[in-house]
């Protein structure tokens, strides 16, 4: 939409063209608590396929109506042999599905189909240089053959599972990529981070060519479905939006008025901290040239007191999410009968929240979308954005 450009001052990048949601498609990734599970993620949603990170103890139930056409185990901080290290669950291997492990993932495939891990004698930590030989697989296709990569591991692999072949070795990793003819691979080292020049390839390859992947996650299909699932959720009832001016808020409160049009209020609350002009700037966009309902607050002194005297982030973020939710219900008042309050919480606030559901992950912090939320909290919320990345809203 032109709202995420006249805000951002951005120009939205062009969305391919839609296709029906039918024909959707996904990778899913089992989280292992890699610091690169992320980015697994965008690398895969850059390739026009929807992907989204799953904690190893996810039913089949709530996979399969995300159409998988693959798999993506992960790496991970911990060995196969910790009490109670993550696995990866039975129907990963029972769907037939193709599935690459990363890293821990292909330790963990290793484990599970009979092969053996060993602790390494030496970890082998930054560039090394990969030699393909052996099995030959599409995952390799178009890769030289010698290439940069990047490792990150301490344990390693010291006999393949039954089946399987050596499809890449480096000076310390005799098995650095294995595979069979059922289409499960690992590798151990990290295709998705930019020091391992090829990486783009291979993920691509094993999208496109073995996952048989259309590409077909596009940014037209996501607003058309959006917009759908707004009307059903929301149905004869009344939303409040927190706006900001920010791209998050405006493609939210603008993707919802389009969908329920007056039945959506959008409160802009001045919590101290807004940019010079921020108050004009907003009323003119939404207001005058969109015709919103917009609820102007100004809940600077109360935030700045709540705020005075603190220093730790985390208590901040806190302090900042309950005080917004406590404005809103106060204004929700004020309007009248209000059942949702929608916020424009992204992918990244959820998966930096810990709230991907990986017990392995460090929590890096929370975000005062999902992180500060009150259990008196009355309103029901609407957050359709929760599961694209920033680059992805302002195509939105």
């Amino acid at each position: 939409m032109e709202i995420a450009k006249e805000i951002s001052g951005e120009q939205p990048a062009a969305a391919k063209e839609a296709v029906p949601s039918g024909e959707r498609e996904a990778v899913i990734v089992i989280d292992f608590g890699s610091q690169y599970s992320l980015l697994i993620a965008r690398r895969v949603r850059e390739c026009h396929v929807y992907c989204e990170l799953v904690s190893p103890d996810t039913p089949w139930e709530k996979i399969a109506p995300l159409n998988p056409k693959g798999f993506i185990l992960s790496g991970g901080p911990g060995s196969v042999y910790e009490a109670n290290a993550p696995m990866a669950p039975s129907y990963i291997y029972e769907s037939h599905l193709p599935v690459l492990g990363i890293c821990y993932g292909m330790q963990v495939i290793t484990h599970q189909m009979g092969g053996q891990v060993a602790p390494g004698t030496k970890r082998e930590y930054g560039h090394a240089l990969l030699n393909l030989g052996g099995f030959d697989s599409p995952l390799f296709a178009n890769v030289p053959q010698s290439t940069p990569v990047w490792m990150s591991h301490g344990d390693k692999i010291e006999a393949m599972p039954p089946d399987f072949n050596v499809m890449a070795n480096t000076d310390n990793s005799p098995f650095a990529a294995i595979g069979n003819d059922k289409n499960i691979f690992g590798l151990q080292f990290h295709p998705e981070v930019v020091h391992t020049p090829e990486g783009k390839t291979i993920l691509k390859n094993f999208i496109y060519r073995i996952c048989g992947c259309q590409g077909n996650w596009t940014m037209g299909n996501f607003i058309t479905d959006s917009l759908t699932k707004i009307q059903r959720e929301v149905g004869k009832g009344k939303v409040i939006s927190a706006l900001s001016g920010g791209v998050d808020s405006a493609v939210v409160s603008t993707i919802i008025h389009k969908a329920i049009g007056d039945q959506i209020t959008c409160i802009f609350v001045n919590h101290g901290m807004l940019r010079r002009e921020e108050v004009e700037r907003t009323f003119n966009t939404f207001r005058l040239n969109m015709g919103m309902n917009i609820v102007y607050v100004d809940a600077s002194e109360r935030f700045l007191n709540r705020l005075k005297g603190v220093t730790d982030p985390e208590t901040k973020r806190k302090i900042i999410g309950e005080e917004f939710i406590n404005v809103f219900e106060d204004e929700a008042k004020k309007i009248g009968k209000v059942d949702f309050l929608a916020q424009g919480t992204l992918y990244p606030d959820v998966i930096e929240s810990a709230s991907s559901g990986s017990t392995a992950a460090a929590k890096i912090k929370s975000h005062h979308n999902v992180g500060g939320l009150p259990a008196t909290m009355t309103l029901k919320l609407l957050e359709p954005l929760r599961y694209l990345f920033k680059d992805e809203v302002r195509q939105v």
